[in-house]
């Protein structure tokens, strides 16, 4: 018996060995394909190449291709597990020329690998042909041996391929093995036929023709070949078992089921192990490319094939989360063909487990709401659609757990009154934010939102893909196209940009349609929970409303902005190291040249703990440790230490980022919806430029990464050796030299300070104190005018001068560089009951056009704008003591 490993080696080893290039499976998630969910077929990597959108590196090609059909018109889910052949999951077995080989080599190769390498019997296969293919009829009679009646024609388009309305097409032929008459079913174009004795095994595409429109053909000038076979069929028919599901590969992961639940695959429980074996690989291979569980999207398919299983686990009666339990069996029977199994089997064990607790939780609740609304229903009955969208809309019941749940009591849902209760609410939610202000402003994007739904977001793990346009907005109003120069808004299906949020700014790069526009994106933004609108201007030909699209990031600033936001993540986690478990987040800024981080703290940092806090955070980027990305139930999250980030909104799930260690544990957790580096030696450096005060008890650092860092470095550098050289010394002794040069400036100062003191005393002119001395109605009176003296020096001036005069009174009026008048009045303690200083300083400063002043009665000061008039002043005080 031949294993599915040996097979799927043996299929790929025959077509090297003819030719062919061994091609890696691609991604899951198509990314040149905006048309689909999932990558559903072998040639959809290879798209480009039939189409002659690029030019294939090899001739020939071979591939065993991860391939879903869950979403979309490529729907199998709700028959798996209760048929013999439907799978979620598949493995699509390839061979395919570009331009190279056609229909003959085509032919010969597959009947050689069938009837020689696989050994079936000749006589238990039978061939389709289109019946107007001729050529490829008289082929399989030549080189295959076989008679007329075992090469059927057939008439419909099941044996006609096509990419779309227009493109490539061409006939079909396939390959079919007969289970023999013990199995109802008649051979393929018979009345028959939907039975299961014939099973077809094999593709064959003849892509020959070019459709230029709808019944206008033109052959094309290199004719290609595109073939599929399941490698689960072929495993049932060479392993001599009908069904897929007994295969060595299913056996392998039902026995890993049975074992963990201890209940048989007999019976009733049959159909679940088969579908617990059967979605436990689509989640899987689904986790390992990117797509985690959510509510919209690829992410919601995942998480409905991950709750079916896990509902048939229930089922089972497994009394704690089963599917994680299962990982190591499937990466057992399938890491060595996909190694990216083994890699991402850490996150894929943990989100299975994750998603199963808090399915569990919804489950027990949503059941016993269900057994409730159910109890007067007995088989044949509908259970009506308000009750099963209030289960979803108040409790997290999804409609499809309902149908299933019900199933097996024979109970049908009113899905179109689910339908229309859903509407409603929708209807109900656009009349509460079609209000006044901004939110009116935001109507247009609550109604795409509602009318496309949320855009899916490849940014995480891609900065290149393809999509679609949905809608496109120029001056608030959606419009069919937007050409050159046109401002524009734009809403796609998918794409790799990431939306303003969580501090992080929106992504920058080009959208290039197929006939060639160019639109500048120049931002972009989230709107409308979960509504990604790329801003930007056309700057060359026109874009449609539907149009496929290639999106490209600006490579070098998405780099920025992840290590500015990984940056940030360890500088946080050294803020709180530093200054305290206090410190929490208040804000921020990532962007592609800089980063700032508001946090609580009540004091300014000084020079020695912003070192620190500096140190630690470049420690860890030298660690070079891997950034982990998880998706972890929020309160699971929370309790696990993992810090919310100021600015996010956070659901049931959330993505959890770490990155590096300090004495033994994880140094930052933190949940967080942004891009990332993915290690933390991509940030390269970080400098903390900046610390200062932006509110009440928030303090604000602002920080350099990678190059700008280094750029910051080497001018500080250039200007330190500047500074250097003008004080003709090493860089590394101009600290000292400035040191020493600023205690000789501050020592001349006060040297200069005193010398203007004396000189103003002295009156100039080599004077003494004592000289200006008046006496008027009996009180002696010294009032001076005085430049070059500091508002704060006039105080001791006038002490001094008191001295000097004993009892009387002082006023100096100190005139500044830029005209304006300080002025200082004494009084001696004998006369400050009748001569106050207060009311005395108050008459010179309204001379110098100043008002108030104030101080004691011994002792006042003043200042004015006007010191023009400091002679005036000085008279004004002495005419006050006349009076």
């Amino acid at each position: 018996m031949s294993s599915v490993n040996d097979i799927r080696s043996a299929y790929l080893d025959y077509f090297a060995k003819n030719g062919h290039e061994i091609v890696a499976s691609s991604s899951l998630v198509p990314k040149n394909d905006p048309t689909l969910m999932f990558t559903n077929a072998g040639m959809v990597q290879f798209k480009d190449y039939f189409t002659g959108r690029s030019g294939a590196p090899y001739p020939r090609a071979t591939t065993s291709q991860k391939c879903v059909r869950a979403g979309g018109k490529h729907n199998d889910l709700d028959n798996v597990g209760y048929t013999a052949r439907h799978h979620t999951f598949f493995e699509m077995l390839g061979n395919f020329s570009f331009g190279d080989y056609f229909k003959e080599r085509a032919i010969e190769l597959a009947w050689n690998l069938v009837t020689r390498e696989f050994g079936l019997a000749k006589d238990r296969l039978c061939v389709t042909v289109y019946h107007e293919d001729d050529e490829a009829f008289g082929l399989w009679k030549r080189i295959a041996g076989l008679p007329d009646e075992k090469i059927i024609r057939i008439a419909t388009s099941d044996n006609f391929w096509q990419m779309g309305d227009t493109g490539p097409c061409g006939p079909c032929s396939e390959i079919f093995f007969d289970h023999g008459e013990g199995i109802p079913g008649g051979p393929p174009g018979s009345p028959d036929e939907d039975g299961d004795r014939f099973i077809e095994i094999w593709n064959l595409v003849f892509m020959q023709f070019e459709q230029i429109a709808p019944g206008n053909r033109v052959p094309l000038p290199r004719p290609s070949i595109d073939t599929g076979m399941g490698l689960e069929r072929i495993a049932a028919v060479m392993q001599g078992v009908h069904d897929n599901y007994d295969i060595d590969l299913f056996k392998a992961l039902i026995r890993a089921s049975v074992e963990a639940t201890g209940v048989p695959a007999e019976g009733a429980q049959r159909a679940s192990h088969r579908i617990i074996a059967d979605h436990l690989r689509a989640s899987s291979f689904l986790i390992a490319d990117g797509v985690l569980p959510s509510n919209e999207g690829r992410g919601y398919v995942l998480r409905r094939i991950m709750r079916r299983a896990m509902r048939h686990a229930h089922i089972l009666g497994a009394a704690e989360p089963l599917l994680w339990r299962l990982v190591p069996a499937l990466v057992r029977e399938m890491g060595r063909a996909y190694p990216e199994l083994v890699r991402a089997e850490a996150l894929i064990t943990e989100t299975l487990r994750l998603e199963e607790i808090r399915f569990r939780r919804t489950l027990a609740r949503g059941l016993t709401l269900l057994d409730e609304a159910t109890t007067e229903l007995s088989g044949g009955a509908t259970l009506d659609g308000e009750t099963a969208f209030r289960l979803y809309d108040t409790y997290g019941f999804p409609l499809d757990l309902t149908q299933d749940a019900l199933r097996a009591r024979g109970i049908a849902v009113d899905t179109a009154g689910f339908q229309s209760a859903m509407e409603r609410q929708k209807a109900e939610a656009r009349a509460s934010w079609a209000g006044s202000g901004d939110t009116a402003a935001e109507t247009i994007w609550f109604r795409l939102r509602d009318k496309l739904g949320a855009t899916e977001f490849l940014g995480y793990s891609a900065e290149a893909a393809e999509g679609k346009v949905l809608a496109l907005v120029r001056d608030g109003a959606e419009v069919a196209s937007a050409g050159e120069g046109d401002s524009v808004s734009i809403v796609l299906n998918q794409t790799p940009f990431y939306g303003e949020s969580g501090g992080q700014v929106g992504d920058a790069g080009t959208i290039e349609t197929e006939s060639g526009a160019v639109i500048r994106i120049d931002d972009t933004q989230k709107r409308a929970d979960g509504l990604f609108v790329h801003i930007g201007e056309v700057v060359k030909g026109e874009v449609k409303d539907g149009d496929a699209v290639r999106l490209a990031v600006d490579h070098s600033r998405r780099g920025a902005i992840r290590a500015n936001h990984s940056a940030t993540h360890l500088l946080h986690a050294a803020l709180r190291k530093v200054l305290g478990e206090h410190v929490a987040q208040k804000g921020s800024l990532v962007a592609p040249d800089r980063l700032r981080f508001d946090f609580s703290h009540p004091k300014p940092i000084d020079a020695a703990e912003l070192a620190e806090i500096e140190d630690i955070a470049n420690d860890v980027v030298l660690q070079d440790a891997p950034v982990v990305t998880r998706l972890m139930d929020r309160d699971e999250a929370m309790h696990s230490g993992a810090m919310a980030l100021f600015g996010e909104k956070y659901g049931d799930e959330v993505r959890v980022v770490s990155m590096g260690e300090l004495g033994g544990k994880t140094y930052s957790v933190e949940l967080c919806g942004g891009t990332h580096v993915g290690r933390t030696g991509e940030i390269g450096l970080v400098t903390l430029v900046g610390e200062a005060a932006v509110a009440a008890g928030v303090r604000r650092v602002e920080a350099l990464t990678g190059k700008a860092a280094r750029d910051h470095l080497e001018l500080q550098d250039k200007r330190l050796k500047q500074v250097a050289a003008a004080l003709k010394v090493r860089p590394d002794e101009a600290a000292d030299r400035v040191a020493v040069l600023v205690e000789e400036r501050r020592r001349l100062e006060r040297e200069l300070a005193e010398a203007k003191k004396k000189l103003a005393l002295g009156g100039g002119g080599g004077s003494a104190a004592g000289d200006g001395i008046v006496e008027i109605a009996g009180i002696r009176y010294l009032g001076r005018v005085v430049e070059g003296i500091a508002p704060k020096d006039l105080k001791g001036l006038v002490d001094e001068a008191k001295k000097t005069v004993g009892s009387g009174v002082v006023a100096f009026v100190g005139v500044a560089e830029d005209g304006k008048a300080a002025i200082v009045v004494g009084v001696s303690d004998d006369l400050k009951e009748s001569r106050s200083a207060v009311d005395l300083v108050r008459i010179g400063a309204e001379a110098l056009g100043g008002k108030g002043g104030g101080g004691r009665a011994d002792m006042a000061q003043a200042g004015g704008p006007d010191g023009a008039k400091a002679g005036e002043a000085l008279q004004a005080i002495e005419a006050a003591l006349t009076a």
